[in-house]
C-alpha cells in the first residue's frame, strides 16, 4: 500500500463517506474552490490504478467504490508515521505529545485505562 496524496486522501474519503459514486457525486462533495471535472476524474483514475478504487461501468460513466476500506488504510497510515518519525516507539510517540502544551494528563490516564479495558477483554 502507498501513502496517498492530501488530494488523494480527499476523495477517499469522500468515497468512504458515499460508498460508491460516479464523478460528479465526488465533485459535489468537495469543498470550494472545486476543482474540474476533469482534474477529479483523473484523480480517481489514479486512485484506481493504485489499487485503492475500483469501477463498474454505466455505458460510458464509472461509478466508483473504494476496495481499501478507512480503517485499514488508517492503521496503514498511522504505522508508518510510528515507523517514519518516532523510531517505531509508542513511548516517543506519547512522550512527543506530552510535551506539547495542550497536552492533558487526564487524557492518557484514560487512554491508558481503555488500553488495560481492551486487552482484559481481548
Amino acid at each position: 500500500m502507498k501513502r496517498l496524496t492530501p488530494k488523494e486522501e480527499a476523495i477517499m474519503h469522500i468515497l468512504w463517506h458515499l460508498k460508491k459514486g460516479f464523478v460528479r457525486n465526488i465533485l459535489a462533495h468537495l469543498p470550494d474552490p472545486k476543482p474540474s471535472y476533469n482534474t477529479v476524474s483523473t484523480m480517481v483514475r489514479i486512485l484506481e490504478n493504485k489499487g485503492f478504487v475500483g469501477h463498474l461501468a454505466f455505458g460510458n460513466a464509472h461509478e466508483y467504490h473504494p476496495l481499501i476500506d478507512k480503517h485499514s488504510y488508517t492503521r496503514y497510515y498511522m504505522k508508518s508515521i510510528l515507523r517514519d518519525y518516532f523510531e517505531n516507539s509508542y513511548q516517543h510517540l506519547v512522550s512527543f505529545f506530552a510535551g506539547e502544551d495542550d497536552f492533558d494528563p487526564a487524557e492518557l490516564e484514560k487512554l491508558l485505562r481503555d488500553i488495560k479495558e481492551q486487552k482484559k477483554n481481548g
